[in-house]
């Protein structure tokens, strides 16, 4: 999103981060949610009225209304009401908006429910399988499969294995238009990390990590970074030894694999 959207987003958010804070059922408003979006999104004749911006926000938000009164719960009829009173760039951000409000709910509930970490870490380790195996990554993105085909296979690949949470949000990855599934998956672990206020931290290494040296890492990050770090382990033999720490665009590397790198490269000069 672009421009007047940004802005338009972060003010729905807060809308709906009322709503969450109550005694409501997060899930429910996340699929009513995107439901909002999916009607929005298959009729350009009611997306271009909704985000309308020669009408005013009131009159915006009372569509809302007479589409959706009844239909959907409370907390998400006063969301997709924000998300109408807003300026939005292009009548497509609308959509878009409800969608990435729809998979904060999912979150939200995670959170509730004390395991949103626990959802961090299943989405990151089914993302990390979907992208290492060619034959997989090529039935979920396979676009002349059906959503419901590969929202099955999904299911087949995670149910009981992982949160509810995470079960619904592999399943959007894969379903949305709006990014593939690698970049869905990205998304959503940002949106769970700043739930959180944490720095995510991907971290390789050769071995798995006890979980004593897990806690001095996590600590010692914290403290670097200021905030809180949950971190995603990769165990990659390939690396030898060490450790490869990467927090956006900042990598860490201290790995043998790497210095031995660097030995060859020096080596050949």
């Amino acid at each position: 999103m672009q421009g007047a959207s940004r802005a338009s987003l972060t003010a729905a958010r807060r809308a709906l981060n009322e709503v969450l804070d109550g005694d409501v059922d997060a899930a429910r408003i996340g699929e009513d949610l995107l439901a909002v979006s999916g009607v929005l999104g298959g009729s350009a004749v009611l997306r271009r009225a909704v985000a309308n911006p020669s009408r005013e926000g009131r009159d915006r938000s009372t569509l809302v209304d007479r589409l959706f009164a009844g239909r959907i719960s409370d907390g998400a009829q006063h969301t997709a009401r924000a998300v109408a009173r807003q300026r939005w760039t292009r009548d497509g951000d609308v959509t878009l908006a409800l969608e990435e409000l729809a998979i904060e709910a999912f979150l939200a509930g995670a959170q509730q429910h004390g395991r949103l970490g626990q959802v961090n870490d299943e989405l990151f380790r089914f993302g990390r399988i979907v992208g290492g195996n060619a034959d997989l990554q090529s039935a979920l993105s396979d676009r002349r499969a059906g959503e419901r085909a590969k929202g099955d296979l999904v299911k087949q690949l995670l149910s009981d294995k992982v949160a509810p949470e995470t079960l619904r949000l592999a399943s959007h990855a894969v379903a949305t238009k709006s990014l593939r599934f690698d970049q869905a998956v990205e998304a959503y672990l940002k949106i769970a990390a700043n739930r959180q206020s944490q720095v995510r931290a991907i971290v390789t290494t050769a071995a798995a990590l006890s979980e004593a040296q897990l806690d001095r890492m996590v600590s010692a990050l914290s403290k670097q970074y200021g905030r809180e770090v949950h971190a995603n382990i990769v165990i990659d033999p390939d690396v030898i030894g060490g450790i490869r720490i990467e927090i956006g665009d900042e990598v860490i590397e201290g790995t043998i694999s790497s210095r031995l790198d660097d030995a060859r490269r020096h080596v050949t000069r």
